[in-house]
């Protein structure tokens, strides 16, 4: 053999043995790369434990007749303009491009010690349709939904829905206390105060609280 092919035989085994060192880093490298990320992967699944449970809820339906059209009450379900006819509402902060109700306006309502956040998800006067949530820290979300109807020229029924939903034990307890009976006699009151602002254009006062 000539010296000539003992050297292209060396350089090629050499280059062989550097392609199999590499293959055997790089596969060690991924397998760590791997141990690592399931390592982190584990941590995870240990640091954040996921519940799922069903849900306890609690949903009432109440329907008004109020003496107006739908362009004269649609209005009224505002975080500002309720405070035109509704004796009680005290909001803190309102949320809005147009400075009354919309689509996603947000405002904030105090609950005692805390504050409540509630969202506009629905507000569309062609369709009579509104719709809103809000949030109790730490107790329970509260959906209202409000569909109202022409019946008459001067007279809407409006379809009243709350459905409430606990996040912990303390929403339990709360939810417990929302019955049928506290319900309506919310909505009689919300009903009594609305059209007495819609006929006189005042407040009606010393109604149960809503």
């Amino acid at each position: 053999m000539s010296h000539k092919t003992l050297f292209w035989t060396a350089l090629i085994t050499c280059m062989i043995m550097v392609s199999a060192c590499d293959t055997q880093h790089n596969s060690h490298k991924h397998s760590h790369h791997h141990e690592q990320s399931s390592h982190k992967h584990s941590n995870l699944k240990n640091k954040f434990t996921m519940q799922i449970k069903k849900p306890n809820r609690v949903s009432h339906t109440y329907e008004q007749i109020i003496d107006g059209t739908i362009e004269e009450i649609m209005p009224l379900y505002c975080p500002v303009r309720e405070l035109d006819w509704c004796e009680n509402w005290n909001p803190k902060a309102v949320i809005s491009h147009s400075g009354l109700v919309e689509k996603d306006c947000v405002f904030i309502t105090p609950h005692g010690d805390e504050d409540i956040v509630w969202i506009v998800s629905d507000y569309d006067i062609e369709k009579g349709h509104v719709e809103m949530y809000y949030h109790v820290p730490d107790m329970l979300i509260t959906k209202l939904e409000i569909q109202v109807s022409q019946i008459s020229p001067n007279k809407t029924k409006a379809i009243l829905t709350y459905t409430k939903t606990s996040i912990s034990e303390k929403g339990d307890e709360l939810i417990k206390s929302f019955t049928k009976e506290s319900y309506n006699t919310m909505m009689d009151s919300w009903e009594k105060a609305m059209n007495h602002y819609l006929k006189t254009g005042e407040i009606l006062t010393g109604l149960p609280n809503w």
